[in-house]
């Protein structure tokens, strides 16, 4: 709302907290409706409903698609409503901005749901070269990989939170896509001690924007990426397929940071 009206335009943008409402992600088909009916142009869909929104679509973007993954819909007169995946190329931003020249070679991504596969896709796209997604569901994770590899010049392969200590022992970074961290989920998504200061490590958690993986990272000395940077990313492009604006990225990281500035205090 702030880079709209810096941009001068009136834009409303509120939340629908299934939580505080008291809903059910299997009401989605409901809310979409509701949605629509009351007027939203669009909607920026978040865990835990990336994934179940996707076959409730009229169009789905390709690559929103392939990914099995939505967080912005866009309600139109002539297509119904439209899926996107900003996710993936706000990461891709967030870390070309945040980790510059970092070490691609081996990657263990932590979360196989509708945040990590969008992560995944912009790794591959970053020059990963090996890849390997981990998930407590290791159907979810093989299922991903399987997707991704047939798509890219790269291995990428699966693994369970068991298989943790090996996948790590040469991985050149870390990145977690899970929900552990916020602050509905504290605390960290793998054992600390498998973390060495070699690592890069990455975290799509903004709320907190220090999550203890990543505090326990930095005190180890490692290169650190906070969310907060895929978060205002992803905005900047559903912004611009919402209004067709060019929003500001600098400013818009600039608003965020203030918000969670006043959140904390």
């Amino acid at each position: 709302m702030a880079e709209a009206a810096a941009l001068g335009v009136s834009y409303v943008y509120r939340p629908i907290d299934l939580d505080a409402l008291g809903l059910v992600p299997e009401r989605l088909p409901e809310i979409l409706d509701w949605a629509r009916a009351l007027g939203y142009d669009a909607l920026n869909i978040t865990f835990p409903c990336k994934r179940a929104v996707v076959d409730l679509l009229d169009h789905v973007d390709p690559t929103a698609l392939r990914l099995g993954s939505v967080n912005t819909v866009v309600f139109t007169d002539d297509a119904g409503a439209v899926g996107y995946n900003t996710d993936t190329s706000g990461y891709e931003r967030a870390f070309r901005a945040g980790l510059p020249g970092a070490d691609l070679g081996r990657v263990v991504l932590l979360g196989a749901g509708g945040g990590g596969s969008g992560v995944a896709d912009a790794l591959l796209r970053l020059g990963a070269a090996r890849l390997t997604i981990v998930d407590v569901d290791g159907e979810r994770a093989a299922e991903l990989a399987s997707a991704l590899g047939s798509h890219r010049h790269a291995q990428v392969d699966s693994a369970t939170p068991a298989d943790l200590p090996d996948a790590l022992a040469d991985a050149t970074g870390l990145v977690n896509c899970t929900p552990i961290g916020m602050h509905h989920h504290p605390g960290m998504p793998l054992d600390e001690a498998l973390l060495r200061g070699d690592l890069w490590v990455s975290d799509i958690v903004y709320r907190p924007l220090r999550t203890r993986l990543l505090t326990v990272a930095r005190g180890l000395g490692c290169a650190t990426l906070d969310g907060g940077r895929m978060a205002v990313f992803q905005a900047v492009e559903a912004m611009e397929l919402i209004t067709g604006l060019q929003p500001d990225p600098r400013r818009m990281r600039e608003h965020f940071l203030h918000l969670l500035a006043a959140e904390q205090n």
